[in-house]
């Protein structure tokens, strides 16, 4: 902790100094992330810590409000044909790239069609119901599909909906340089240390953000990050651990922002990712059932969490309103002892979960391992830094992996990639065909209540297949110095720049 208190005084005293003094020092905001995020290309990253950078460097074609509702992004205006088988979005004018390119519908159509094609890219199931994207008009494209899709709209407000200038993109280390439209542009990265973002001055709506540079640092330990947020190193902080609320709000240079989240976290079993070994009990959906039976999910919430989280059993966040009420099923130990044995399991059954290298993960793998010790599983924990656990779950290179998502407003963004056989976020490559058939009906229609029907048929017979045991639902939490003004907190858990400012 004192080395990185040591780092971020002197980072801090050279971003003040600069090589020649100004009138007035540069102003700078300190942003505390809970891991490293992996490469900046919206096209091909996945981590939640990503989505912050990507708020300030990339604007998308839409955005959401603090209450979830699609606004104004480069797109100033849209529509839908009568069949809703056409979206037509009016961009709008005056924007440019942090390299000077021009921003046009040409430069639109670019962007959607590398996250559509791009080799690996992890943006194709969200968007795959784009047939193809039309240029028509200097400042106005027509996204044609092969189905009506509910959910297109809202997936256009993340990063499947980020606009890269065309010429950068093209390069082959676009990810280490990335270049967008947003208020700040990429200045450096020190892996596991920092990235540095300057504001960008030919933003076209440069009024709105405040702060010359903006400094993400990656400190995966919660008290860590609380320390240097109260040692003045950190000006704002996401994932204040449960545990230190209170120390937050006791700290008279401290505020604290709070809201229910859209996220989850869960263990993801990997059933065909890979070189699974044909007898790898996990491919049996009762083997699966029976792990999720041992843990008493309630007792997870009080232990690590002080009883400030919700236990989940879906991948709808209560703040949904997709939401299926269906009870979180209670501890039975004896009930996954007779699963295992209907199986033909022989226990003690020895089994791999990966674990972020954090602190808070490490006390929830340690309480998994020990509930699901007493129905039979000798629990091995693998702890590795985040951005690699992801790597080894897309690779299919894990047997059990602790992880999540940090939700989407619209169901489909949490539900399909993880879910669909084709989901690019299928990191278990579960397969059901009914189940497919239901995610694809769910987003051909807009009404709510066909929707919500659908989804619970999904949401139920993912209780016995079982291919994500879903623990407990994230409330956004949020640490940062009193001096910080302006701040509101999104169910999304985003830190958005605009119109935030520090006080003298």
């Amino acid at each position: 902790m004192m080395m990185r208190n040591s780092l971020l005084t002197v980072l801090g005293s050279v971003m003040l100094l600069g090589t020649a003094l100004p009138a007035q020092a540069e102003s700078v905001l300190r942003v505390g992330l809970g891991a490293d995020p992996d490469m900046l290309d919206p096209h091909l990253a996945r981590t939640y810590y990503g989505r912050f950078v990507f708020a300030s460097l990339c604007d998308r074609l839409v955005d959401v409000d603090e209450n979830l509702k699609v606004v104004p992004g480069l797109a100033k205006a849209w529509s839908w044909s009568e069949d809703g088988k056409t979206l037509t979005m009016d961009l709008r004018e005056g924007v440019t790239f942090h390299d000077g390119e021009k921003f046009d519908a040409a430069a639109a159509k670019f962007s959607l069609d590398r996250a559509l094609t791009l080799p690996g890219s992890l943006r194709k199931s969200e968007i795959s119901s784009i047939e193809s994207v039309e240029v028509s008009g200097p400042l106005q494209i027509k996204l044609h599909l092969k189905t009506p899709d509910s959910a297109l709209l809202m997936q256009l407000t993340d990063r499947a909906g980020a606009m890269l200038a065309p010429v950068a993109a093209k390069k082959a280390d676009f990810a280490a340089h990335p270049v967008c439209s947003g208020p700040y542009k990429f200045d450096s990265r020190v892996s596991q240390d920092r990235i540095v973002l300057s504001r960008f001055d030919n933003y076209w709506n440069k009024g709105a953000y405040h702060f010359d540079k903006v400094i993400y640092l990656p400190i995966p330990d919660a008290s860590v990050r609380l320390a240097n947020l109260r040692a003045g190193d950190l000006d704002l902080t996401e994932g204040i651990a449960a545990s230190d609320v209170k120390t937050v709000q006791a700290d008279n240079k401290l505020q604290l922002a709070k809201v229910t989240g859209l996220g989850y976290q869960g263990i993801t079993f990997n059933i065909n990712n890979g070189n699974v070994p044909v007898n790898d009990p996990f491919k049996d959906a009762r083997v699966r059932e029976a792990f999720s039976l041992a843990i008493d999910r309630d007792a997870l919430n009080q232990v690590v969490f002080e009883g400030l989280y919700a236990p989940a059993n879906q991948a709808f966040s209560p703040v949904s309103p997709y939401h299926v009420k269906l009870p979180v099923p209670p501890r039975d130990v004896e009930k996954a002892k007779a699963l295992l044995q209907a199986a033909g399991v022989k226990t003690p059954i020895t089994v791999s979960l990966l674990v972020p290298n954090n602190p808070t993960s490490q006390q929830v793998g340690q309480v998994l391992q020990a509930m699901t010790a007493e129905a039979g599983f000798n629990v091995n924990l693998q702890m590795t830094e985040f951005a690699t656990l992801l790597d080894r779950q897309q690779s299919g290179n894990f047997q059990l992996s602790y992880s999540g998502w940090s939700g989407r407003p619209d169901p489909d963004g949490s539900i399909f990639g993880f879910i669909n056989s084709k989901g690019t976020l299928n990191d278990g490559r579960y397969s059901n065909p009914q189940v497919d058939e239901w995610l694809t009906q769910a987003r051909l229609h807009n009404d709510p209540a066909t929707r919500q029907a659908l989804y619970e048929k999904v949401v139920k017979q993912l209780q016995t297949d079982m291919p994500i045991a879903y623990l407990y639902f994230e409330p956004r939490l949020f640490g940062m110095n009193k001096k910080v003004q302006g701040f509101k907190p999104y169910p999304d858990g985003i830190v958005r720049l605009a119109g935030l400012s520090l006080a003298n």
